[in-house]
């Protein structure tokens, strides 16, 4: 990584609870590439003042975590398609000041249920109402799942989140037939490295082992409960280690107009994996 300069351009992550994962996987293709720039992750304690830094200092890239994904949408000069379809922001693109709002989450999880071939018959649990649920609720309609609950305890959001897309909504999981699908996506923070809720199950054992793919969204730690209760039952997994590398990657690109190669890639998840 070049010594830090006044020419470097720096990119930076906002998050309730940052981890290293976007900070290494970023600051590791910089040096592959041979980029004079720099990836810091922050926990802003004002979101305002936060994105009128990154407007005033000149911060070329913003990535955006839970809990700002609909909060920065006031603070941005213009909504790009993907953010504004859904709603939701997870990237801010700074040209000379003015601010663009992007989603790249929805193509993590378009191209995640692509590459493991999920059954667009399958039935859905979808479990969560916020930013990246809007993302995954879009990229399951616009991929052809019908059969898709949403459970959120809060009916405003969930209501409104399921209506949008077609959906069903129910406020707590249920028991039977009703608290089982052929695939069950958690998309809140619980399991989350650092959260009140980071050793509970987002699913009780028994929806997990009625499920044939348990896709969990949450990306730290990479084996998150949920993740290991899927494999310790024998269940095809999607992580939310692979979603953040993917989503990652499109904002690499957004930042820089390079597209790396799949292995410097490769070599960027590596690099995450081996902190």
């Amino acid at each position: 990584m070049p010594i830090l300069n006044k020419d470097m351009t720096l990119c930076i992550s906002l998050s309730a609870r940052p981890s290293n994962n976007g900070t290494r996987f970023h600051n590791h293709l910089y040096d592959q590439l041979g980029l004079n720039w720099i990836y810091k992750a922050f926990a802003p304690t004002d979101l305002a003042q936060a994105i009128a830094g990154v407007r005033g200092l000149g911060i070329r890239g913003c990535a955006v975590s839970m809990p700002y994904k609909e909060d920065v949408i006031a603070l941005v000069d213009a909504m790009d398609p993907s953010a504004k379809a859904i709603d939701s922001v997870n990237t801010i693109v700074n040209d000379g000041g003015r601010l663009t709002a992007y989603n790249t989450d929805y193509t993590a999880i378009e191209q995640l249920l692509q590459r493991n071939a999920v059954p667009v018959e399958s039935s859905v649990l979808l479990k969560g109402a916020g930013g990246m649920a809007k993302a995954t609720a879009a990229a399951l309609r616009d991929a052809g799942f019908k059969d898709v609950t949403v459970i959120a305890r809060n009916e405003a959001t969930g209501r409104a989140l399921a209506d949008l897309y077609g959906f069903a909504w129910r406020a707590e999981l249920g028991t039977g037939p009703d608290a089982t699908a052929d695939m069950i996506i958690n998309v809140t923070p619980v399991g989350m490295a650092g959260g009140p809720e980071a050793d509970a199950l987002s699913f009780p054992a028994e929806t997990i082992g009625a499920a044939k793919i348990v896709f969990d969204v949450v990306a730290l730690p990479a084996e998150t409960p949920l993740i290991k209760a899927g494999r310790d039952a024998g269940k095809q997994v999607i992580t939310g280690a692979e979603v953040a590398t993917i989503q990652a990657l499109e904002q690499f690109v957004l930042y820089t107009g390079i597209r790396p190669t799949d292995q410097q890639v490769r070599d960027a998840e590596a690099f995450v994996r081996a902190q």
